[in-house]
């Protein structure tokens, strides 16, 4: 069997656009993928249709080496960005493709699954009425009616649009903005009790001394975890500041980290209580399979990061239902109204959590008219981080 040719497509999401793509072979057999990352969408699209056609004349049923081969090759423009989300894309495509020809679920490629009901946490549900205390308790209450025991929201990122500049070119919050992000936390703790999740998300838009005092004050929320107190670039600030945080607070990060490469130093230094690896970007489904193991050693549970469009959520479901430290899933509440119409079945949701079937690969295809009809939108410059 040999790839004789790859499609890709930019399609609009409720985010950010996202990129999907699709293999095809000499025998007619087809798997899909999705390579999705921003802001740049764009670079993404343009590095996936041309990692696609170094593709052309492969055997698709050769995963790893088709992975390690353009990983190689593609290092010497970087082993992150683009090229990684180009290279992950493909990956879950591929999987998809062998598992179809098979005739198995993608989880069973992975090495079968510990599960098949994948827990999952909310996150885009604060879309509606203004940055306090009220609306944000109101919404999260509908979160939990909606099933779900988990959920994630950033209660700084809009902080200095009402009391100064914004967080990209001031990484210090006055005492008035502290103070609305804590009573935003509290307000959606009272609000949904103590038995759920609470996740709070900084996007790394903090400094050091900023970023501890918020979890010292957030600490006694009993909040789930503390993501991305500081960027990708050194884990030594981060391990200062796993140092100087309550014991209670746990750390997650990895939405930033590109393969078990750029892993192996956060978990050597026991920085972090989870990873969030995005597969879209960390090199698809099958890197992200090693990443957990990797993390596995370290007793490091994995939650991975998904703000992306439907296949990005059905391939992670597939690595979680294979990993033994699996955690909780990231999902996009509410999206655009296409999400389901663009694959050919809706993604399978069950008070909760996401329900996979035995239905061979990731269970769907693409629709690609109806991807069609809701190309890529021009992103923005500037905007909130959700």
């Amino acid at each position: 069997m040999k790839i004789t040719d790859v499609k890709v497509w930019l399609v609009e999401g409720v985010k950010y656009n996202w990129t999907l793509l699709k293999i095809y072979t000499d025998e007619g057999f087809t798997g899909v993928g999705e390579a999705t990352n921003w802001p740049g969408s764009p670079i993404v699209e343009a590095a996936t249709r041309h990692v696609g056609e170094r593709i052309i004349g492969m055997d698709p049923m050769r995963i790893d080496y088709i992975w390690t081969k353009l990983y190689r090759d593609l290092n010497w423009v970087g082993p992150y960005g683009a090229s990684l989300c180009a290279i992950s894309g493909i990956d879950m495509a591929l999987l998809d493709l062998k598992a179809k020809v098979l005739g198995v679920p993608c989880y069973e490629l992975l090495g079968g699954s510990y599960r098949r009901e994948i827990l999952l946490y909310a996150n885009y549900w604060f879309l509606k009425g203004d940055h306090n205390a009220e609306d944000y308790a109101a919404q999260s209450k509908k979160v939990v009616e909606k099933g779900f025991t988990g959920l994630k929201f950033d209660p700084f990122a809009h902080t200095n649009y009402l009391y100064g500049d914004h967080l990209s070119t001031n990484l210090s919050l006055g005492k008035k903005q502290q103070d609305l992000a804590y009573e935003i936390c509290a307000a959606v703790r009272e609000a949904v009790g103590p038995e759920v999740d609470m996740m709070i998300e900084t996007h790394a838009m903090l400094n050091f001394k900023t970023a501890i005092t918020m979890a010292e004050r957030l600490s006694d929320l009993d909040i789930t975890w503390y993501e991305e107190p500081v960027g990708p670039e050194n884990e030594q600030v981060l391990r200062s500041i796993r140092e100087r945080l309550d014991p209670k607070v746990s750390i997650c990060v990895g939405e930033r980290h590109y393969t078990r490469y750029g892993i192996r130093a956060l978990l050597e230094k026991n920085v972090c209580d989870i990873m969030m690896p995005d597969i879209t970007r960390c090199g698809g489904p099958s890197e992200m399979k090693r990443m957990a193991t990797m993390a596995e050693t370290y007793n490091v549970l994995i939650a991975p990061h998904n703000p992306n469009g439907p296949l990005s959520t059905l391939a992670s479901a597939h690595v979680c239902a294979s990993i033994p430290n699996f955690f909780r899933q990231e999902f996009m509440l509410q999206d655009v109204s296409w999400r389901d119409e663009i694959i050919s079945k809706p993604i399978p949701l069950q008070n909760g959590h996401l329900m996979l079937s035995d239905e061979p690969g990731l269970g769907v295809d693409l629709i690609e008219e109806e991807m069609e009809k809701h190309p890529g939108v021009v992103e923005a410059r500037d905007g909130f981080y959700v």
